[in-house]
């Protein structure tokens, strides 16, 4: 499988107060074309398959919760339930070596996408929740070109991922979610 050479990549990184965050970007968003959507919530795996359902429901694209050997297409919502990485060669999601200490794990998913970053328009917004997840993928990601967004301190229910990111990449952008979602819907198209 190949993307298109004009496909736009949005990831989503969340953990505590993220679930009607992501909620409110996925109901947001148009039909996707030459767009996909790759979500990483913090969140038990059980739990993580009634939120896809909820997410699917009020969706206007296609969820798909990654499994093993699942291929990146647009159009789609990818939803992480554990876990994974992609494979930059065949576009396909595997469990990595590491399991990292979230589930799923930000940092491992968002650090797998790198190599598309030189290739295609990433951006990767990080939302609330406690810890650091994510920031170093996320430096890692503005470094080969991709746009890094998260929520502002003012915004933010928990602001330590956020916070975070905003320390560790220079060119990190700070908006309210009603901004990020407007950022989201203008690069989704």
């Amino acid at each position: 499988m190949k993307l298109l050479k004009q496909t736009k990549i949005l990831l989503i990184g969340a953990s505590t107060g993220g679930p009607s965050e992501i909620e409110k970007i996925i109901n947001s968003l148009p039909p996707l074309q030459t767009a996909l959507v790759v979500v990483a919530q913090h969140m038990p795996e059980l739990f993580l398959k009634n939120f896809a359902k909820t997410l699917q429901r009020k969706s206007k694209n296609p969820l798909i919760c990654i499994a093993e050997k699942t291929e990146l297409e647009e159009g789609k919502i990818y939803l992480s339930k554990e876990t994974m990485s992609l494979d930059a060669e065949s576009l396909e999601f595997k469990k990595p070596s590491d399991k990292g200490f979230y589930n799923p794990d930000i940092e491992i998913l968002f650090s797998s996408f790198v190599p598309l970053a030189r290739e295609y328009e990433v951006m990767a917004v990080i939302l609330t929740g406690i810890g650091t997840d994510g920031s170093k993928a996320a430096l890692s990601l503005s470094k080969e070109g991709a746009r890094v967004l998260t929520e502002d301190a003012a915004n933010s229910i928990v602001d330590g991922m956020p916070s975070a990111v905003r320390k560790n990449v220079l060119k990190a952008e700070a908006y309210s979610l009603a901004k990020i979602i407007e950022e989201i819907g203008e690069f989704c198209v």
